[in-house]
C-alpha cells in the first residue's frame, strides 16, 4: 500500500493515472477485489451535469472510466483519441438522450461501438437513457440500440433514490466477470 501511496507524489502524474491510483489505495484499504469493466463514457456536452455525475460516481466505485472532459490532452487530435480511447476500454456507455440523438459525435462513437462489438465477438455498448427520445426516433442508429438492447433508464435521475437504485443496477451489470 506504501508503494501505491508514493505513486501520487510523481512528478507528471496524469488524471487518469491518479485516478487509477487512488482507486486502487481504496481497493487495498477496503479489502474489495470486485473488478470492474473499463467504461469510455460518451454523451451530448448538452447533458455534461448528468455525465459528470455518473462519471464521478463510477471512479468513486472503482470503475475505471475515460470522460473527454478530463482524460483530453490539450493538442490531442479529437477523433483519433477518441478512436483510441474506445478501443483501450472495455465497454461503451452510451448516454442517450434527444441532446445525444442529435449529435454526430455520439453517433460516430455508437458506430465505433458496433465495429469494436464485431470485432471482438462481445458486447461493447452499455446505453443509458435520460429521457424517452431513444424509444421514440426513426434515425437508425438509435433505433438499432432500442431494437436490440435493454436500456437503462436514468430519466429520474435528478430524484436522488431512483438514481441510486438505477446506478446499483449498473454497477452490478458493469462488474467483469470471472
Amino acid at each position: 500500500m506504501e508503494i501505491e501511496y508514493a505513486k501520487l507524489f510523481r512528478p507528471g502524474l496524469t488524471r487518469q493515472e491518479f485516478s487509477d491510483i487512488t482507486n486502487r489505495l481504496q481497493k487495498l484499504r477496503s479489502g474489495k477485489a470486485i473488478q470492474y469493466y473499463s467504461c469510455f463514457i460518451s454523451y451530448s456536452s448538452k447533458d455534461e451535469a448528468f455525465a459528470q455525475r455518473l462519471h464521478t460516481d463510477l471512479q468513486h466505485n472503482g470503475v475505471r472510466c475515460w470522460f473527454a472532459p478530463k482524460d483530453m490532452k490539450i493538442g490531442d487530435k479529437i477523433r483519433s483519441a477518441i478512436d483510441q480511447s474506445i478501443r483501450l476500454h472495455d465497454k461503451l456507455l452510451i448516454i442517450l438522450s434527444e441532446n445525444s440523438l442529435n449529435s454526430v459525435w455520439v453517433e460516430t462513437e455508437v458506430e465505433k461501438a458496433f465495429e469494436e462489438e464485431r470485432q471482438r465477438g462481445q458486447t461493447v455498448l452499455f446505453p443509458v437513457r435520460l429521457d424517452q427520445a431513444v424509444m421514440e426516433t426513426d434515425r437508425p442508429w438509435a433505433s438499432e440500440i432500442r431494437r436490440t438492447r435493454h436500456i437503462g433508464d436514468f430519466s429520474r435521475w435528478k430524484d436522488q433514490d431512483a438514481y441510486q437504485s438505477t446506478f446499483e443496477r449498473l454497477l452490478r451489470d458493469l462488474k467483469a466477470e470471472s
